[in-house]
């Protein structure tokens, strides 16, 4: 990319030096962990940024092994974080204000190089700062790992696919619903712990159904309840044999199966 700079801003419910303590000590609990995330998702166990000017952002491997991704050249606990990267041609600068209700979270990557290399992460990573400030009282510093399943389902349009299976399924995700009018090169949304990833899709779709997508729930009659309500067409009502469920399809035809979780379910 060669973009002269990218930036982003968050809100947080915390005070400035706090914010500053989870953006550094804690970033290894919030930067969300899939693969697309690191420089090497498969080796990866950790992210760690070293306290003070000098220190260093590490993408961590196993034993003493790591990738340096950037440098700090600017440390002022609630204030100022700044560093320069390793890995390309930027320089990043992270502001902390306090405002009403918290601290504004401001990050600015510039480009240092004319054409040169940058990986414009941020506009994206730093909406996940928010969620884990919100979960960290009671989170038991547990970081989110995704499951070793992933699904990918394919829509003619995704950006209205994840807003519908977001308000009439309950399937969240971790980072932010797309905008209207938005064409994200994929979307990510996310039931327990799996990825469900949505595309576009680019050629017909075949006639015959081929898949089933299963999700536990935590009160099956109550989702039920809201999918019917919303207009979801229902395939089969609750029923139970084993299990209890009931069968639907989302607003392109994908068929979906909703169960009850177990109590001891994560």
């Amino acid at each position: 990319m060669t973009e002269p700079s990218a930036r982003a801003s968050v809100q947080v419910a915390v005070d400035p030096a706090t914010a500053f303590q989870v953006f550094t000590e804690e970033i290894d609990l919030w930067w969300l962990r899939n693969p697309i995330n690191f420089f090497d998702s498969g080796r990866v166990t950790a992210m760690r940024i070293e306290p003070g000017v000098g220190g260093r952002v590490l993408e961590v491997y196993s034993g003493d092994d790591a990738l340096e991704l950037a440098t700090i050249t600017d440390w002022e606990p609630g204030t100022r974080l700044g560093y320069r990267s390793s890995v390309d041609d930027t320089s990043t600068r992270v502001d902390f204000e306090a405002v009403d209700g918290g601290t504004r979270v401001t990050v600015v990557q510039s480009l240092l190089v004319d054409d040169g290399r940058a990986f414009y992460f941020w506009p994206r990573v730093l909406r996940w700062l928010p969620g884990w400030v919100d979960r960290r009282g009671t989170a038991d510093n547990q970081r989110r790992e995704l499951d070793r399943l992933s699904l990918g389902l394919y829509y003619e349009d995704p950006v209205a696919a994840a807003r519908w299976l977001h308000e009439v399924f309950g399937i969240g995700s971790w980072d932010t619903l797309p905008a209207e009018g938005t064409s994200p090169p994929w979307i990510e949304l996310h039931a327990g712990s799996v990825a469900i990833l949505l595309f576009k899709r680019t050629e017909p779709r075949p006639t015959a159904v081929d898949h089933n997508i299963w999700v536990y729930v935590d009160d099956v009659h109550a989702h039920f309840a809201h999918a019917q309500q919303s207009g979801a067409k229902i395939h089969s009502e609750i029923h139970t044999h084993g299990y209890t469920c009931y069968e639907t399809e989302d607003l392109e035809g994908h068929p979906w199966t909703f169960a009850q979780a177990r109590p001891t379910m994560t």
